[in-house]
């Protein structure tokens, strides 16, 4: 297992190396890197943060193939780009494009999540479906309102919202990049001293509970830090929605084990290395013409539909 989990961080070292110096003559070198330090640092921030965040959400779900964008955090992010288009414009988010937007993104998944948390869950005493079913409908009621307010935008700032609700590294935004790595920093931290107990929620519910877990306490406080990581990731590069679903599952297949603090580092390892790579293609092979999160939503979709089919059969 430990093998494996080198090989994983050695593919990361070396996908990390190839596209920080690739075709980095000695004449270009530190303009090169001033551009793509600060790009492969979002990459494996983001890369860690939508890995760790889905594998405590499945885990405190019982269930392999959600993520938190079932809570509705996704909409949300977009429901917030589209409606700072409409009432503010364009000039308007351009000079919010900073440090205060982020926060407020942030800020509000943040809020939108505790509100399910104490709303639902602390009156239906820990029905987690309940609260799933809840943030699906919220989801899709932002989602309506965003089709709205996009069906009335002008053409050109369509254009522009457009472009801001697919995942992008190619313009990070590095007045933010040091203020999300220390939030996903003290996010990890959390959930690395609960590890133990995540091991034993992945038991059930009722031998958690029979083994002395909190359980409403634990899984509020792990779902509160899900959806943090999840905030900070898309309002920092934007949605990637199967991400998570494909790193965790082939993390499980790969080191075959219920320990959370090896599925931890194997399922953020394969999501950092996959997006560094991709990345990788994005520029190299496909010249910058299909987004990062294209791939992976073709790909993660395609493995989620196997995981139901497989479901299915057993």
């Amino acid at each position: 297992m430990r093998k494996k989990l080198l090989l994983l961080t050695l593919l990361l070292l070396v996908g990390t190396g190839i596209f920080l110096f690739h075709d980095a003559s000695s004449g270009i070198s530190a303009y090169a890197l001033s551009r793509r330090i600060p790009k492969v640092t979002a990459l494996i921030l983001t890369g860690f943060s939508i890995a760790s965040a889905s594998l405590i959400f499945q885990t405190v779900s019982e269930n392999r193939i959600l993520t938190p964008s079932v809570l509705g955090l996704d909409s949300l992010y977009v429901f917030i780009q589209t409606a700072l288009l409409f009432f503010g414009g364009a000039t308007l988010q351009e000079k919010s494009s900073g440090s205060g937007e982020f926060l407020f993104s942030v800020l509000l998944m943040g809020l939108f999540s505790v509100l399910l948390l104490r709303t639902v869950l602390k009156k239906v005493q820990g029905n987690l479906y309940r609260m799933l079913l809840v943030g699906i409908v919220l989801g899709t009621l932002l989602r309506s309102a965003s089709s709205y307010l996009q069906a009335i935008l002008d053409p050109n700032e369509f254009l522009i919202l457009q472009g801001q609700l697919f995942a992008s590294f190619n313009n990070i935004n590095t007045r933010v990049l040091t203020l999300a790595a220390g939030l996903i920093l003290l996010c990890l931290f959390i959930i690395s001293r609960h590890v133990q107990e995540l091991d034993v929620l992945s038991l059930g519910r009722d031998n958690a509970v029979n083994l002395g877990v909190a359980y409403p306490v634990l899984v509020q406080r792990m779902l509160l830090l899900s959806a943090v990581l999840i905030g900070v990731s898309t309002a920092l590069v934007g949605p990637i929605t199967f991400l998570g679903i494909l790193v965790t599952n082939l993390a499980r297949e790969l080191l075959k084990t219920y320990r959370h603090r090896i599925l931890l580092w194997g399922s953020m390892l394969i999501s950092a290395a996959a997006l560094v790579l991709g990345q990788f293609l994005v520029e190299q092979v496909f010249n910058f013409n299909t987004p990062i999160s294209v791939m992976i939503n073709f790909v993660g979709g395609l493995y989620f539909i196997f995981l139901l089919i497989r479901e299915n059969r057993l």
